[in-house]
């Protein structure tokens, strides 16, 4: 290629993060410090990822490295292909949202990722679902913010390292939605096509009618290119949270500030989603601030992702 595709032009820049580990119960364990860059260079992309895993728990044995990662990667818009040493998969780009399935020999686990590169061009929304076999044993996440020149310019490592604190302080902050305020979560999404390319815009709406402090009835709208609805009744326990119908059922599993939910529906549809409240932070309160991805399924087959930011407003 002698070109970077459109998802390389994106992630362009060096990228930095304090993901947080959590191990499969959603218990937070510790931090991942990460300066990460996708180099393209006379048609040939390398990715570098440098940093170092900071307490971890009983999972710092596999998580800790003593060589930084660099591996290859053939660019491209629809296969991005891992070809080692680091990782060895795949990658699938749906506008500024990638879904990456790939193996890493050096922490000898299976990885789910979804980054997804906000409406700003600047901010990261990051996951790693990792996985031993179809048994899931961890995630990573945070969010990442862009610097081109962050070695040269003092301005711009001051601007880091305060949003370095910020994740360091809010990673390990449970997920929770308003427990005693109605409202909705509302914004504009992008759709993509299973085939990758645009399929148009979907305003979406997530309007909560809390019935208790652990059971909200959710309202959740779609229009546009896709016009669905359905009701459903949540219930939170811990890091948990179960759907109960009427219009759809399932569940979810969150890890600090991300949920991660599974919905059934009806009519062969299901979805499987990230919910990710980027500005949450300690105290008895919720974020206003939700990055959504949702993968659409109709008969187990991929149909489509939405992917977009949603704002609170209270009702």
């Amino acid at each position: 290629m002698a070109e970077p595709s459109e998802w390389q032009t994106r992630i362009a820049g060096e990228w930095h993060g304090r993901p947080s580990l959590f191990d499969a119960t959603g218990t937070w364990q510790g931090y991942e410090d990460i300066r990460r860059s996708s180099v393209f260079d006379d048609g040939t992309t390398t990715y570098y990822m440098d940093g170092g895993l900071e307490g971890g728990g009983p999972m710092a044995g596999r998580f800790r490295l003593g060589a930084p990662f660099a591996f290859g990667v053939v660019d491209s818009d629809s296969d991005r292909l891992y070809t080692g040493p680091d990782f060895h998969g795949s990658g699938q780009p749906y506008g500024g949202f990638v879904d990456a399935n790939y193996y890493g020999p050096g922490w000898q686990v299976d990885l789910n990722t979804w980054n997804h590169v906000l409406p700003d061009g600047e901010t990261q929304v990051y996951s790693s679902t990792l996985y031993q076999g179809w048994a899931l044993v961890g995630c990573f996440n945070g969010v990442y913010k862009r610097s081109t020149d962050y070695d040269t310019n003092a301005g711009t490592k001051a601007e880091i390292e305060r949003f370095l604190d910020g994740e360091t302080r809010n990673g390990p902050v449970p997920y929770i939605l308003p427990t005693k305020r109605r409202g909705a979560y509302s914004g504009t999404c992008e759709l993509w096509g299973a085939d990758q390319k645009p399929a148009g815009e979907v305003a979406v709406s997530i309007e909560l009618e809390p019935i208790d402090l652990l059971r909200t009835r959710r309202h959740v709208t779609w229009s546009g290119a896709i016009d669905r609805s359905h009701t459903v009744d949540a219930r939170r326990d811990g890091f948990r949270s179960f759907y109960e119908g009427p219009d759809a059922w399932g569940n979810s599993q969150a890890f600090g500030r991300a949920d991660y939910p599974v919905l059934h529906f009806g009519d062969a549809w299901k979805s499987k989603g990230r919910e990710f409240m980027i500005d949450a932070t300690p105290g008895m309160s919720a974020g206003e601030t939700l990055a959504v991805v949702y993968e659409l399924f109709k008969g187990n087959v991929l149909t489509g992702v939405l992917h977009g930011v949603l704002t609170w407003q209270a009702a």
